[in-house]
């Protein structure tokens, strides 16, 4: 397992130096109780919709494990882009408050679901043809903040990171070459906590060996100087207005044009 420093949501610096060290740090407390019972409750109810639709064998990310997709048309997962205990801590990383939000998801496994080979979330967008730069050689250009939904634990599937791979040039090894702690570097962090992570950190799923779905929410951030194509308006306006003024600047692209 791995040894997975916690800290508060208060102690930026701390927070910032973790995840510049390592690429992922955790957040104690990131959600109130009332927070919590939101998007946990959101987050079984789609799960419910999605795997009444879509048979194990069929869900998109390997057996009885599935990504939620884009989920930031739903209000519990705007509340997650407008968080005060996290949104201080993406700004010390950017070290600007012009970074967007890029929105909400996740992804959850249920019972029997194996485990996931290690992988990044971003391919290298620079492509040099001289190889002299690529995107793991730059500042952090996407963060993705991960809320565990129930206590996150070896049995029911939590995530794995490798430590200081996000601006690692060596290829990703292939599950059958993982060297045996890798596949133990797991993140085994509290409901109600939130691990921020640069999406280039190596890391991958579980086997689920218990009888919970483990389910892990989502939100993400880009840099004021990075942007992904293809990001499509699915806040709607009655959502969007609820939002505070900073996530309103934050969320302005995500809104839906009336």
């Amino acid at each position: 397992m791995l040894n997975l420093e916690i800290v508060s949501p208060t102690e930026v610096d701390n927070a910032t130096y973790i995840f510049q060290r390592d690429g992922f740090v955790a957040i104690e407390n990131a959600l109130t109780d009332e927070q919590f019972e939101t998007i946990q409750n959101g987050a079984a109810r789609v799960v419910q919709e999605q795997t009444e639709a879509i048979a194990l064998d069929k869900a998109n990310r390997g057996f009885a494990r599935y990504s939620f997709g884009s989920q930031v048309h739903h209000p519990e997962w705007a509340m997650l882009c407008d968080l005060p205990t996290i949104l201080p801590i993406i700004e010390k990383i950017f070290n600007s408050n012009k970074f967007i939000s890029s929105g909400g998801g996740g992804d959850y496994s249920l019972p029997g679901a194996k485990i996931q080979h290690l992988h990044v979330d971003m391919p290298d967008h620079i492509n040099d043809p001289q190889n002299r730069v690529t995107i793991m050689d730059l500042p952090t250009p996407f963060i993705v903040v991960n809320f565990p939904m129930i206590d996150f634990s070896e049995a029911n599937g939590a995530t794995r990171f490798i430590k200081g791979t996000h601006r690692s040039r060596h290829p990703v090894p292939k599950l059958e070459e993982e060297p045996d702690w890798m596949k133990s570097s797991i993140a085994c962090a509290p409901k109600k906590s939130a691990l921020i992570r640069d999406v280039r950190c190596w890391h991958g799923g579980t086997a689920n060996t218990s009888t919970d779905t483990r389910i892990m929410t989502s939100t993400g951030y880009y840099a004021p100087w990075f942007r992904r194509p293809g990001m499509g308006r699915d806040m709607p306006r009655a959502i969007y207005d609820t939002l505070s003024g900073w996530a309103k600047e934050l969320c302005s692209h995500l809104v839906v044009i009336d």
